[in-house]
């Protein structure tokens, strides 16, 4: 199930829509296989005496049902568990009868984790934890598919909704003072560009920006003092 395109906000672009690894699935799907391995054995190999052989088969048939519907109902909460990264928000949805959520707006994300263990690196799964500003401190995604380029591209989203609202801002003021936005102002990025250099230490401290691209846009901001 994808995540409904109605609910994203106007000019709201949605970067990654992810279930769960498929290794959520593994151990219904492991209860699947050895039942029915169970049942081959007991009702094909093994010849049980007529007063088990009723049993036997009510065991067996049991087995296969209860793993087949554990597996359906485990792929059911599959389908219904999702992250989501937009352009401005990092939302979670999970629950097949009752619903429950997390939004994250990426202005208040402070630091992404990702956490590892060898056998989740061999599949391309692992954890995911987000330090925020908000009220819960911090949010933990479990099974989230290659983690560290999720991690990579949430920076890369804060780094443009920065931006973004920079150029808000800048248009703002623009249009206060009733003249053209002009790019090589200093108020063409939101502030004096002391202001914008702080800003720019900030990301640079969390993490959005390289060192390579602080510098360089630190640069250019100087050049024009």
């Amino acid at each position: 199930m994808a995540f409904p395109r109605n609910l994203l906000n106007q000019n709201e672009e949605l970067v990654l829509d992810l279930r769960p690894h498929w290794y959520f699935l593994s151990k219904a799907a492991l209860a699947v296989f050895a039942s029915v391995v169970v049942a081959i054995l007991g009702l094909a190999v093994w010849t049980p005496p007529d007063s088990l052989s009723t049993v036997v088969n009510v065991v067996c048939g049991v087995l296969v049902a209860g793993s087949l519907l554990w597996l359906g109902w485990t792929y059911l909460v599959w389908n219904n568990t999702m992250f989501v990264l937009t352009s401005d928000r990092i939302l979670s949805r999970k629950g097949v009868l009752s619903k429950q959520g997390v939004e994250i707006p990426l202005e208040r994300v402070n630091t992404v984790f990702f956490k590892q263990s060898l056998f989740e690196r061999i599949l391309g799964s692992g954890d995911l934890t987000i330090e925020s500003a908000g009220e819960r401190g911090s949010e933990a995604f479990s099974n989230i598919r290659k983690p560290h380029i999720v991690q990579k591209e949430v920076y890369v989203q804060m780094e443009a909704n920065e931006n973004r609202k920079f150029d808000r801002m800048n248009t703002s003021a623009a249009n206060a003072a009733g003249r053209p936005v002009d790019a090589t102002t200093p108020q063409a990025s939101g502030g004096s560009i002391p202001e914008q250099i702080d800003k720019l230490a900030e990301l640079h401290q969390r993490g959005v920006l390289s060192d390579a691209e602080y510098q360089a846009k630190k640069v250019e901001l100087l050049g024009r003092m």
